[in-house]
């Protein structure tokens, strides 16, 4: 009586299905790895900020010469260019003048190798204006007399000294031999015939300025006069028609 009297719970049939118990499953590799990276990461050393290297001292040298060089030539041009300007300002100086006093011919012939044979002598006033400053004519100088582009003769200046204020007379001979002198002697008396010859004459002289006791170092007259003749008569003074007289110096 008593085991048909027991008791059984009763089952709530609209209750929701209670879900079995779900075993927790072992984590796959990648979690794993997940895991590990993480706890590594943790574990790491924060990064710390690079602070850049100072630059090295050898480029800190080499802009500190060239600031120094540059700075010492910039100095060096202005002390030279003070130095020229007192100069000027002392010495005042101005360049010598010359000037063609007289021309004669004393040869002008054809050789017999078709050569023409020249030999000229040329009368020159040197003027040196300056109060202060002396002229060294130094060996080397040149006079020569061209006629369209064709050298006729050439000699050479003598060398001497020339003081303040002075004036020097020098004379001059000149010889030359010219190829194709057939041509050029017809050419010479077709010119002749209009009484109006243009004859060009050259100078290149090299002097020394002195300046005080100082003499400096040797520079170069150049230049030459435009002249217009009325004949080149053998023997015979000829009249300078027309000069004009151009020089300058260089370095």
């Amino acid at each position: 009586m008593a085991d048909h009297q027991r008791i059984h719970p009763s089952v709530d049939v609209e209750a929701p299905p209670t879900a079995p118990p779900v075993a927790p499953h072992p984590p796959s590799t990648l979690e794993k790895g997940t895991a590990i990276q993480r706890s590594s990461s943790q574990l790491q050393p924060r990064a710390v900020p690079v602070i850049p290297a100072m630059p090295p001292k050898n480029r800190s040298c080499c802009c500190k010469c060239i600031c120094w060089t540059v700075s010492l030539i910039v100095l060096l041009l202005i002390i030279i260019g003070a130095t020229i300007g007192i100069l000027y300002l002392v010495f005042k100086p101005k360049l010598p003048n010359y000037s063609i006093d007289s021309l004669r011919i004393s040869d002008l012939r054809l050789n017999f190798d078709m050569t023409l044979y020249a030999k000229f002598g040329v009368k020159i006033t040197a003027n040196n204006p300056n109060k202060k400053i002396g002229i060294y004519y130094e060996k080397g100088g040149r006079l020569s007399v061209w006629y369209t582009n064709t050298q006729l003769c050439q000699g050479s200046l003598p060398n001497f000294y020339q003081g303040h204020q002075n004036k020097t007379v020098l004379n001059v001979a000149l010889t030359g031999q010219t190829e194709s002198g057939n041509t050029l002697m017809r050419a010479l008396q077709d010119q002749q015939q209009t009484g109006r010859i243009p004859l060009d004459l050259k100078v290149d002289a090299p002097v020394a300025i002195k300046l005080g006791r100082l003499k400096l170092r040797k520079v170069r007259i150049l230049g030459g006069c435009m002249l217009v003749v009325d004949s080149l008569t053998s023997n015979n003074l000829i009249s300078i028609k027309a000069s004009n007289c151009k020089f300058r110096m260089k370095l």
